[in-house]
């Protein structure tokens, strides 16, 4: 009997929300996983981030799952240390198939239009961080023989609703809109490897990115939802696993010639 060809897959922000649903149900489609997240607050981003306990239970997910999982606390601002620590996930497991960047911050309801310090970490983690995401996964992917990216975007990389002037909204949406022009880019470069590259577009999902005591503290104060909410379809938000079925659809057999491409989870948001 020959032995299983090991198939990985990197998910970065994988401790909670959107990342963890993709960790789980890329573990359930047979792939090790490889599960990154900053495990730590960011001074400049009004909520709590996710914590090593979080990783952990993501983690523990995984393994009931039936697969492997190598957790990696790390900054995805920091190439260096992102990539020692995918190293090590590759000596472990082999090489890498699948790479899910999903990590991502947001700062609404910070209003200030000068705060250099939110717009410079919303966009060095949204953006910068899908970068060294790619720059660390890609040279596996390629003697990997090909392989699927799925960069986890916005609708605010699609669309300008919402802006308010703030450097918190401009930075989000012009990093969510920066990663369609990097996916588009990557997924030229990276053709001829047989690797896939796609965005995802999700509009608000139901994750502790929204569901925060800061957050109800903005929707409280807020007479007007319309700059945060705006779905066609009768939800207020997606929840998790939809952004997820997209993913696994990206990542598989049948979207084996889907490259370069912009899918939104929008439940309607972008129609004018």
């Amino acid at each position: 009997m020959s032995a299983t060809i090991p198939r990985v897959a990197v998910v970065t922000g994988a401790a909670r929300g959107q990342g963890r649903s993709h960790a789980v149900a890329l573990a359930g489609e047979g792939f090790d996983i490889v599960a990154v997240d900053r495990c730590a607050d960011i001074d400049s981003i009004p909520y709590p981030l996710a914590t090593k306990d979080e990783l952990d239970e993501t983690a523990a997910l995984v393994r009931a799952a039936g697969r492997r999982v190598e957790t990696l606390v790390a900054d995805v601002r920091d190439l260096n240390s992102l990539q020692a620590g995918i190293d090590s996930g590759i000596e472990k497991f082999g090489e890498v198939e699948v790479v899910v960047a999903n990590a991502g911050v947001v700062g609404m309801g910070l209003t200030d239009p000068l705060d250099e310090d939110v717009f410079r970490d919303i966009v060095d983690v949204n953006l910068r961080g899908v970068w060294n995401t790619v720059a660390a996964t890609v040279p596996s992917m390629i003697r990997n023989g090909g392989g699927s990216m799925v960069l986890i975007s916005s609708m605010q990389g699609l669309v300008g609703r919402g802006g308010d002037g703030s450097a918190a909204t401009f930075a989000y949406a012009a990093s969510k809109h920066g990663v369609v022009g990097l996916m588009r880019s990557a997924s030229y470069a990276y053709a001829k490897h047989g690797i896939r590259v796609n965005s995802v577009h999700p509009t608000g999902v139901a994750t502790p990115m929204i569901f925060n005591e800061h957050m109800a503290r903005v929707f409280d104060a807020n007479p007007d939802p319309s700059a945060m909410a705006g779905n066609l379809l009768p939800v207020p938000f997606v929840e998790p696993a939809d952004v997820t079925n997209a993913v696994v659809f990206l990542v598989g057999e049948k979207a084996r010639y889907i490259t370069g491409t912009s899918l939104p989870v929008d439940a309607g948001f972008a129609v004018m």
